[in-house]
């Protein structure tokens, strides 16, 4: 029984030795690789694919400054626009209300029925006109604000899409 114990470890002695010298071959051969010489053309190709890199990265990054900065920008805008605005509708508001309330006064003071109807009629009509125009006021004040947004984001856009093509 002790020389089949013997057998079976000189065996597996062996083995291990064959395991190990195999081992250390495939890792001869690895590191080998390592000091093989990679051919100029793969070099060149691998430096050139980083220098693209590297420009790409610096038009994106700059892109991205000028966008930042235009977002800075246009938020100005907005805001001063926005406050434009609501200022024009305070003060169409405040007009209108002091229109009605002197167009009540003025009916207090009504003696008959057509004297009514012409002071209603006349209220009206310079209703209507001073509508129209705080209306038109309005639409050219958005149609201003509107332009005066988008106009810088558009510019920034194209300029970034133009830089990109040239990459």
């Amino acid at each position: 029984m002790t020389t089949a114990k013997n057998d079976t470890a000189k065996t597996q002695n062996k083995a291990g030795e064959k395991t190990s010298k195999a081992s250390k071959t495939l890792e001869n051969e690895v590191f080998a690789m390592n000091k093989m010489e990679v051919p100029a053309f793969i070099q060149e190709m691998t430096e050139k694919g980083v220098d693209q890199a590297r420009e790409g990265y610096a038009k994106v990054k700059s892109a991205s400054e000028e966008t930042t900065a235009m977002l800075g920008s246009t938020i100005e805008v907005t805001r001063d626009g926005l406050m434009e605005m609501n200022l024009k509708a305070v003060d169409a508001a405040k007009d209108n209300s002091e229109a009605a309330f002197s167009h009540i006064r003025d009916m207090f003071g009504v003696t008959s029925f057509s004297e009514a109807i012409e002071l209603q009629s006349a209220y009206n009509r310079k209703q209507y006109d001073a509508v129209s125009a705080q209306v038109k006021d309005m639409q050219e004040s958005a149609t201003k604000f509107a332009t005066s947004i988008s106009q810088p984001a558009k510019e920034t856009f194209d300029k970034s899409m133009k830089d990109m093509k040239l990459a």
